[in-house]
């Protein structure tokens, strides 16, 4: 309904707060966690199930011979990408050899490449252990390469509780596979 300004009003909610709202329904997928596992098996494993699509739907940036490079559905910041091994495999220290030194490898790939695509100005890189540790999805490890650029997380996650993205992950997923050298 609009009052005699001209403003839209809703009844029932009460005195507005004179702020803008910046809607991200795509939240709440996350929030509820609707594409959770239903349990720690590989075959509800979304990091099992990714490398089995094409590299277009399964947000792939890079496929390794041990590991490979997604964006992450529910990024922190524009560019948020993961480093996966192939293998189910839920602890850092259960990756061989090869798998530990090909995250390693991807991870400085990923950097690289984020910093010439969207400038960077900083990176979060990290892995969270266990439920206990952080980790949304505990059962496959994997590791965050996240771009920060100074003032990047300013009022609108503290006091709008909202992150911003200004690009469709596909199109992310796009320039940042073209761009892996």
């Amino acid at each position: 309904m609009t009052d005699m300004d001209g403003v839209l009003t809703q009844d029932g909610i009460g005195e507005g707060d004179g702020l803008e709202r910046l809607w991200t329904p795509y939240r709440m997928a996350y929030i509820r966690g609707e594409n959770k596992p239903s349990d720690p098996s590989s075959t509800s494993c979304p990091f099992c199930r990714v490398p089995t699509l094409d590299d277009a739907e399964g947000l792939v940036v890079h496929r390794g011979e041990t590991c490979f490079v997604v964006l992450n559905l529910y990024p922190y910041a524009p560019g948020h990408m993961m480093v996966c091994p192939y293998r189910h495999i839920a602890g850092y220290v259960e990756t061989t050899d090869e798998e530990a030194a090909e995250m390693a490898i991807l991870t400085k790939q990923a950097v690289r490449t984020l910093a010439g695509v969207s400038q960077a100005e900083g990176f979060n890189i990290g892995m969270n252990q266990g439920t206990a540790g952080g980790a949304g999805i505990a059962a496959h490890l994997h590791q965050h390469i996240v771009p920060r650029w100074v003032g990047d997380q300013n009022f609108m996650p503290i006091i709008g509780r909202t992150k911003t993205l200004p690009q469709l992950l596909t199109d992310t997923r796009d320039l940042l596979a073209k761009a892996w050298a």
